[in-house]
């Protein structure tokens, strides 16, 4: 048995365990923030709402324009937009940027019901798998109790080749 799990899938669907979904904490928190609705809006937090690990601004314009699996055609939406609306998720804390040391900045949604992960960087092909590990937040929860720093948070990026990359 592996100590650690990765989650497969460039974008995937999320089984959430909570009743109110990501989506609908970050349109009414939007929405308390004085932030008016609109379509684009919606659809980046509608792709973001279904993803387990973190997206560059590319990747969430290139996912907008593919057909949806039985939703019909998502929305395009501008790149310009596409950092606007994570400036403001990131302003009110709904999306948190995770850098990874590639060119881009990836985000990725803030939900306290998620499991907190960490990213495996294949530096040959560019994937970003998230991953977590028990044995490495005791650590990480043990060392904090040593050093003259209360940790509030961290992030692990570790980088190598993928399985498919290594062969």
């Amino acid at each position: 048995m592996p100590m650690f799990s990765t989650l497969e899938g460039k974008f995937m669907s999320h089984d959430r365990a909570a009743t109110e979904t990501w989506g609908e904490r970050a349109e009414a928190t939007l929405a308390a923030a004085g932030h008016k609705r609109g379509g684009a809006r919606r659809a980046v937090v509608e792709l973001l709402d279904d993803q387990e690990c973190a997206l560059t601004a590319v990747e969430i314009e290139d996912a907008l324009r593919e057909v949806g699996k039985g939703k019909g055609e998502r929305r395009r939406v501008s790149r310009a937009s596409i950092y606007r609306i994570l400036d403001e998720l990131e302003g009110l804390r709904l999306v948190q940027r995770v850098e990874t040391g590639q060119a881009m900045v990836r985000y990725e949604r803030v939900n306290e019901h998620d499991e907190h992960h960490h990213h495996l960087v294949c530096d040959d092909c560019g994937v970003v798998m998230p991953f977590s590990d028990k044995a490495l937040e005791s650590a990480i929860e043990t060392l904090s109790e040593r050093v003259p720093l209360k940790v509030s948070e961290h992030e692990i990026v570790l980088h190598g080749s993928c399985q498919d990359c290594a062969l």
